[in-house]
């Protein structure tokens, strides 16, 4: 599914472009990627997991972009690929009322409401495609994202022990969070 660019404002004043990756971007998606996962403990994977060829991240977002199912929006700010999110919508009978959110910023974007007006944009999407309930999970320790979330409407529904293992052994719960639209 493909979003339609979109310009906002920032706290900061700052312009933000907001639109659907295209296959040109492959090679900026991968070192973003890598960029977040070195900056916190919070994202399911380490800077080394994040080892897709460039190919198959052209091939991935084109995946997204045909899809009936999925859409991801992408963050550009003064040309950097700032963050991203992504709206999963589930297919079946049972599920299709339901969609599942992922979001990630690069640090230095903290702050700026780049994760408000993203949350924003997906909740319009959802409510557009009758979706009912928005799904997400959060890692034990990460209270700014947390924040976030509660703020946006979605409400711890569920606990998730051990669910992730760092490096160094510690175990982390992972928690579900749903917004009821």
């Amino acid at each position: 599914m493909v979003y339609e660019e979109k310009e906002i404002v920032l706290k900061n004043e700052k312009k933000a472009i907001f639109r659907s990756p295209v296959a040109e971007d492959a090679k900026d998606m991968l070192e973003y990627l890598k960029t977040c996962a070195g900056e916190t403990e919070f994202l399911l994977r380490y800077p080394e997991e994040c080892d897709a060829t460039v190919e198959g991240e052209e091939n991935f977002l084109k995946s997204i972009n045909d899809s009936e199912h999925s859409i991801m929006i992408v963050c550009f700010v003064e040309g950097e690929m700032a963050g991203n999110c992504h709206l999963s919508f589930y297919a079946g009978i049972k599920t299709k009322h339901r969609a599942n959110v992922a979001i990630a910023l690069k640090k230095k974007f903290w702050g700026m409401g780049i994760g408000t007006a993203l949350f924003q944009e997906m909740i319009q999407i959802a409510k557009e495609k009758d979706i009912a309930q928005l799904e997400l999970t959060v890692i034990e320790g990460n209270e700014r994202a947390k924040a976030l979330y509660e703020k946006m409407g979605f409400s711890v529904v569920a606990e998730h022990p051990n669910a992730i293992r760092l490096k160094d052994g510690t175990m982390l719960k992972e928690f579900l969070m749903i917004k009821t639209l």
